[in-house]
């Protein structure tokens, strides 16, 4: 046991946290999200939900603040009536977390995929609201 680590961090993914480096990204993906079809190294956060993952994660982990937007969401497919509320809650725990940060920036769902395949890691949560899916950029200390 460890002091002060939260715990829906475990011990594969503070492993894949530390090991990432500059510029290297990270997905947490949603229950609908194609997580095992599309990582590199699928980390399983069954169970748990984004928002508390994300508010985790970014206590120990610094954003990119050479990129214009580190933080990218799945955007809304043009046609589907669907309104992300949980987004709103995202904004609100990266503001919090203390990191540069202006707003997100909004990725067409297969270029979303793509990007996916090329991150580091994808988290694969049980967070049902739809569109919830969040890349982080990882900056420097």
């Amino acid at each position: 046991m460890l002091k002060n680590v939260p715990a829906v961090i475990g011990p594969e993914l503070m492993k894949v946290l530390m090991e990432m480096g500059h510029g290297d990204e990270i997905v947490l993906a949603d229950g609908n999200f194609p997580a095992a079809g599309i990582a590199q190294r699928l980390l399983r956060c069954d169970g748990h939900d984004v928002p508390p993952l994300l508010e985790a994660i970014l206590g120990f982990f610094p954003l990119d603040i050479y990129v214009e937007r580190p933080v990218a969401l799945m955007a809304v497919v043009p046609g589907d009536k669907t309104q992300p509320t949980i987004w709103e809650q995202y904004r609100k725990i990266v503001v919090a977390s203390g990191e540069k940060f202006s707003d997100f920036e909004f990725v067409e769902r297969f270029a979303f995929y793509e990007r996916a395949q090329k991150a580091y890691a994808v988290v694969a949560t049980s967070e049902k609201a739809l569109y919830a899916n969040i890349i982080l950029k990882k900056g420097v200390l």
